[in-house]
């Protein structure tokens, strides 16, 4: 957004299954949460030119509407439910409503300022959508390979094996729709052709990476790491040194990174001899891997930033 971020006003909206309740300048409306539901707010937003949306991400019941306005042309700025929580808890706040809820985003808004979701393009969200079917599938074959150690029957044995071979065929059709979307889109297969070049970095990594982080190579390497889930924070009080740790980020994100690091500390000569370096330091195994996790987002981040980067041999 380019206008005076002072003359911006925040609405906030509650996100729920079939509705969605929009507190906007103090007025709470409720809407359904569908095509019709959309256009309704769309009309409610046209008085006020310079407006920031404010939702929380509710497990993909929010994806419609906020593409929807995004595609209108409306900021939505899609934050993580756990700060709001404690915005409001820090005002006191403990009943909940969805009309209660929609105010304290609206709050939220005003307060924080929160910056606007990056909208995806068409070909982004397909590939996000086909990133995200392939890992529900890949979970799907986890668990029931799991559970064939179990089976002590014929026909549990027989079907099982037949799921997961169908399994099978449904991600190796994924991965093929997946190098079709990158294949159509230039700017994509640029972007794809641009992670490659990173050792451990494979086909899987780039197209997560390129579909769950849209932000990448236009933000700083800490907010990049941060995105990722891979930034320890402090947890020093007084002269008391606290263990350093991750939270947050994209849980799909960092379990991609999280293979990337294994394969780069056997194939990298780089990143084996930084992974080395930090076990001789007495670092456990997770948190020296974690370290690599981090270069290898950073590194991500810096080639899709700069063109003219280029990885030291």
């Amino acid at each position: 957004m380019s206008q005076n971020i002072s003359s911006i006003i925040y609405a906030g909206l509650d996100v729920a299954k079939a509705s969605l309740a929009l507190c906007l300048q103090g007025t709470c409306h409720s809407i359904k949460n569908n095509p019709a539901g959309y256009r309704a707010m769309l009309k409610l937003f046209q008085p006020f030119a310079h407006l920031c949306v404010v939702c929380e991400a509710t497990g993909g019941y929010e994806k419609a509407a906020v593409t929807a306005l995004q595609q209108a042309g409306v900021p939505v700025a899609v934050v993580e439910p756990g700060r709001v929580r404690h915005f409001a808890c820090a005002q006191g706040r403990r009943a909940k409503s969805d009309p209660i809820d929609a105010a304290v985003l609206a709050h939220y808004g005003q307060a924080m300022k929160p910056s606007p979701t990056t909208a995806l393009s068409a070909a982004q969200q397909r590939l996000r959508h086909c990133s995200t079917r392939r890992q529900q599938l890949v979970q799907m074959t986890i668990d029931e390979r799991g559970r064939a150690e179990h089976y002590a029957d014929a026909i549990s044995r027989r079907q099982s094996q037949q799921l997961l071979r169908l399994l099978e065929k449904q991600i190796q059709q994924c991965e093929q729709t997946i190098a079709s979307l990158l294949e159509e889109d230039q700017e994509l297969l640029a972007r794809a052709q641009r992670l490659d070049q990173i050792p451990g970095v494979g086909p899987v990594v780039t197209a997560t990476v390129l579909a769950e982080m849209p932000e990448l190579g236009k933000v700083s390497d800490n907010a990049a790491a941060a995105l990722a889930g891979v930034a320890p924070y402090d947890r020093d009080s007084g002269q008391q040194q606290g263990k350093r740790s991750v939270s947050g980020g994209r849980k799909t994100v960092r379990c991609v990174l999280y293979m990337a690091a294994l394969s780069a500390i056997k194939h990298d000569r780089i990143l084996r001899t930084f992974y080395a370096r930090l076990r001789e330091a007495g670092k456990k195994p997770k948190v020296a891997l974690t370290a690599v996790m981090r270069k290898l987002v950073v590194l991500m981040n810096r080639l899709l930033k700069n063109p003219h980067f280029q990885l030291a041999t």
